[in-house]
């Protein structure tokens, strides 16, 4: 993780740099207040990545001498196909859609947004739809 935290925090300074140019260029504020906001984007991931990387045990990507079979093995768990997240994404549309349309909308959106819920925790804790 320490060339992701380097990459990271090498785009807040970047930031940095071009926020400061940028005030004292043309002292505007909001470009400014974007460029600082840009900085804090990579700084906060990017020192969250470094602290953590001083903390677990190197990955073979982080080793100059790792051969492709150190990173071999299980990479991790993944879920099944399922319909629940496209249930909360249509329920997250219809809750942006109460913007234009009305209050309505955003009571249908959040229900729909419940049940899409309970779904995805009914189904993680059964085993999803496509047993094996």
């Amino acid at each position: 993780m320490k060339v992701e935290s380097y990459f990271l925090l090498f785009l807040s300074a970047c930031g940095a740099i071009f926020a400061a140019l940028y005030w004292f260029l043309s002292k505007e504020n909001s470009g400014s207040v974007m460029l600082v906001a840009t900085c804090l984007l990579g700084l906060l991931p990017g020192s969250y990545y470094l602290w953590w990387s001083r903390r677990m045990t190197p990955r073979a990507e982080d080793s100059a001498t790792a051969e492709p079979s150190d990173g071999a093995g299980i990479v991790g768990a993944f879920p099944s196909t399922s319909i629940w997240p496209f249930v909360i994404g249509v329920s997250a549309l219809l809750v942006g859609l109460s913007l234009i349309f009305g209050v309505w909308s955003a009571v249908v959106g959040l229900s729909v947004a419940i049940i899409g819920v309970f779904g995805v925790i009914a189904e993680s804790r059964h085993g999803g739809a496509s047993r094996h």
